[in-house]
């Protein structure tokens, strides 16, 4: 008899497209968008899906709670979780990016002043080209860093670049390009790896990942 497969989605957006994929390669689940629940299933289907914090999910799926999950590649190199990476699932694309004020310098006699909720990356980028930095850590509304001395840039993740447009930030670097990734408990994938798998096999089929 098949296992039942324990899956974390993001909540927002990203994972409303998600479980659209889920259920579009046979693993959809009655009522998943109705009412204040968080723990849905479907047994017909073999899934049981829950809603969490974005960046909660790889804790979900590390520590076992949940079988796989899905996470932005942005919070997997943060916090860098001890989980199985199984495919890039092509969606929720953006960018992480250095930006600051327009006609900024930067004056490398000094310490960069880096606003961000990103600490690793920022930290691993800036380490890898050799600049002395001082992080600035925030949680929100990183944009409003520079404009008022603060920071002189900001790390940070970036779709459509309107609100950088909105405060007067444009991109000085491009980091790295971010997406969506299919991530398991390296236990629970040792253990329901058939099923797993015939997820996999189905979503390759129906969403070309």
């Amino acid at each position: 008899m098949a296992s039942m497969i324990n899956v974390a989605l993001p909540k927002g957006r990203l994972g409303e497209k998600v479980y659209k994929m889920f259920e579009e390669a046979g693993y959809g689940c009655p009522d998943i968008f109705e009412g204040r629940k968080l723990v849905f299933e479907s047994r017909d289907a073999g899934v049981r899906y829950f809603w969490v914090k974005p960046s909660d999910v790889p804790i979900y799926v590390e520590r076992g709670a949940a079988d796989i999950g899905v996470a932005g590649k942005d919070i997997l190199l943060e916090y860098a979780p001890n989980v199985y990476e199984l495919r890039d699932l092509g969606i929720g694309k953006c960018r992480m990016v250095v930006a600051a004020p327009k006609g900024f310098t930067d004056d490398s006699e000094y310490p960069l002043r880096v606003a961000t909720k990103f600490v690793n990356i920022a930290q691993d980028y800036y380490a890898s080209v050799g600049r002395d930095i001082d992080i600035i850590k925030l949680n929100g509304s990183i944009e409003i860093a520079p404009i008022l001395g603060l920071s002189d840039v900001i790390v940070d993740l970036v779709e459509t670049g309107t609100t950088l447009r909105e405060n007067n930030l444009i991109v000085y670097e491009n980091i790295m390009d971010i997406s969506a990734r299919l991530i398991a408990n390296k236990s629970g994938y040792n253990f329901k790896s058939r099923e797993i798998n015939a997820l996999l096999e189905k979503l390759q089929q129906t969403a070309q990942i």
